[in-house]
């Protein structure tokens, strides 16, 4: 088992631990503290790190204000990274290492899109985010960026978890690199989409 497949796991475990969704659903306030939890912190770096290191792309667009928007305190930079993406209005997702890669971030438009809590998504084998006649395009679109770092066009239709279907179009997919440059999972960002 690799650093990064173990990484995962420990993230979701402790994400889960730390923030359990009771039946299902996390309440509002305890979705607003997902994005300060060290690791969430630390998988949001990792996530902005490897953007710009195949992009050349900063994860997001303005995230120089000093102050938290939920609780008025003044903010560390690696904080308000954490923040501003979890409230961004794109979907970010990302996947671990393991042979059937497991959903290990989702910010909160990545939540409601998928209909999930927290602990459902950072549960679900990324797979199953697309519908089974999709998941052959969906492999070897991620084979692709596996091989390239990258793609910034990818198109495809997903499907939530109560099996709303949806399009999302012009989607960046890119390689996560540890701080060793070790291969540690798949994010995948996108801004548009549209139910079916």
């Amino acid at each position: 088992m690799s650093l990064a497949s173990l990484q995962g796991k420990n993230l979701r475990a402790n994400l889960q631990n730390v923030l359990p969704s009771g039946a299902g659903k996390l309440t509002i306030a305890r979705v607003n503290e997902l994005w300060q939890n060290p690791l969430v912190i630390a998988q949001t770096q990792m996530i902005a790190r490897s953007l710009k290191q195949w992009t050349g792309r900063d994860l997001p667009a303005g995230v120089g204000a000093q102050v938290s928007a939920s609780s008025g305190n003044r903010l560390k930079p690696e904080l308000q990274l954490a923040e501003k993406v979890f409230h961004a209005p794109f979907v970010l997702v990302s996947h671990g290492t393991e042979a059937d890669p497991v959903l290990n971030y989702g910010n909160q438009s990545a939540l409601a899109l998928w209909e999930m809590s927290w602990a459902e998504l950072t549960q679900t084998p990324s797979r199953l985010t697309a519908e089974a006649p999709n998941r052959e395009e969906r492999a070897r679109l991620l084979a692709a960026v596996t091989a390239n770092g990258f793609i910034d066009d990818y198109s495809g239709i997903r499907i939530s978890k109560t099996g709303r279907r949806f399009r999302i179009a012009q989607a960046t997919v890119w390689n996560l690199l540890d701080e060793r440059g070790i291969y540690a999972g798949q994010a995948a960002m996108f801004s548009r989409w549209e139910f079916l």
